[in-house]
């Protein structure tokens, strides 16, 4: 998840939303470290989190990135030197660390009305911050006729190139058994079984001599504008960014794979209290607002959406008609089965 974006919002917003912020905080020079995925989605927090909170008066925010590898945080939890606050988790590492005892635990009463949340994204540990979608993306100058699903993904003859898929069992073994015309309702019951397991490589197969894989979120659009696949697996953000910088790249929706990302705060962390308030600033709608403004991340605080350009809302995974045909990435079955299917993923491309 992975994205390059032109900062374009600078101005301070809802400095009233952190409640208890005071210029007394800064003078104390309170530091929060906030570790994200960096690229585009971090130049994104940056306007609409990271700078309006130090202006709020909250403290600083050393801001870092990473590659959500769980293990660091173990580690600094572990030995006891916790140098990081709030991380940004996808979901399985949120389930599995807080599980482990990785993060502390989620007051909810910080964030209000939890009723404002989309379901299911205020979790023991975590509040969701953003959902993205896994989509299929495509070049407008070079396709005539647009590809509409998976299954056009696999078609080699009606759509002749290289495909992009991201170098992991996670979202690939999904596209593949929708390709192969497994329901979105089915997917994960089929994918539990040995035989839709291997029903999935065996679809991935029919077009391994094909296969581009990406391992980082800018790798599509610079693919697909340079003409290196006819198709490509992105994160819609990274083509809304694209989009945004005049490259005729689309979306097809039907079939996304839609996931929460989320805040936690590392277990141990020695600024818990300011970690809090940082979260509750991020979670507001005013906030989220400015943050998918300027990267097409849905926010999760209901009453942003309409705060924003019905032009803007129709970018968003959280869309009306683009959640009609997206699914939800099952984080149980991905902490279940995980290990294994990527073990046997990574042996198979490798092959």
């Amino acid at each position: 998840m992975f994205k390059h974006l032109r900062p374009s919002i600078r101005a301070a917003i809802g400095l009233s939303i952190l409640a208890g912020a005071s210029t007394s905080v800064l003078a104390d020079s309170s530091k929060l470290t906030v570790i994200s995925f960096g690229g585009a989605t971090k130049v994104a927090q940056t306007a609409a989190y990271f700078k309006p909170f130090e202006q709020s008066g909250a403290g600083q925010v050393i801001a870092g990135e990473y590659n959500g590898e769980l293990s660091k945080v173990k580690a600094m939890v572990d030995v006891g030197q916790v140098t990081w606050d709030v991380v940004e988790l996808e979901s399985p590492e949120l389930q599995r660390g807080c599980e482990e005892g990785l993060f502390e635990r989620l007051d909810p009463a910080i964030l209000g009305d939890t009723s404002q949340y989309i379901p299911g994204t205020v979790s023991e540990c975590g509040v969701a911050t953003y959902v993205w979608s896994m989509v299929m993306a495509y070049n407008g100058d070079k396709l005539k006729t647009a590809p509409t699903s998976w299954a056009d993904f696999w078609d080699l003859e009606k759509f002749p190139g290289k495909r992009g898929l991201r170098k992991s069992a996670k979202y690939t073994l999904e596209a593949a058994l929708l390709a192969d015309g497994v329901s979105r309702q089915d997917l994960y019951k089929v994918l539990a079984t040995k035989e839709g397991v291997d029903r999935a490589f065996k679809k991935l197969d029919a077009i391994k001599g094909s296969i581009q894989w990406w391992e980082a979120g800018a790798q599509p659009p610079q693919w697909l504008l340079a003409g290196d696949v006819t198709l490509s697996a992105a994160y819609n953000g990274r083509i809304g960014v694209a989009q945004k910088e005049g490259a005729n790249l689309k979306i097809s929706w039907n079939g996304s794979l839609y996931d929460p990302e989320h805040w936690a705060i590392v277990k141990g962390s020695p600024n818990k209290a300011l970690a809090e308030r940082f979260i509750k600033f991020a979670s507001q709608a005013d906030t989220q607002k400015v943050f998918s403004s300027q990267i097409p991340y849905g926010p999760v605080h209901k009453q942003t959406l309409p705060q924003l350009p019905a032009d803007v809302q129709a970018q968003l995974p959280t869309a009306e008609a683009n959640m009609a045909s997206a699914q939800l990435v099952n984080a149980e079955f991905w902490i279940d089965h995980g290990e294994e299917l990527e073990e046997r993923f990574n042996g198979w491309a490798a092959r």
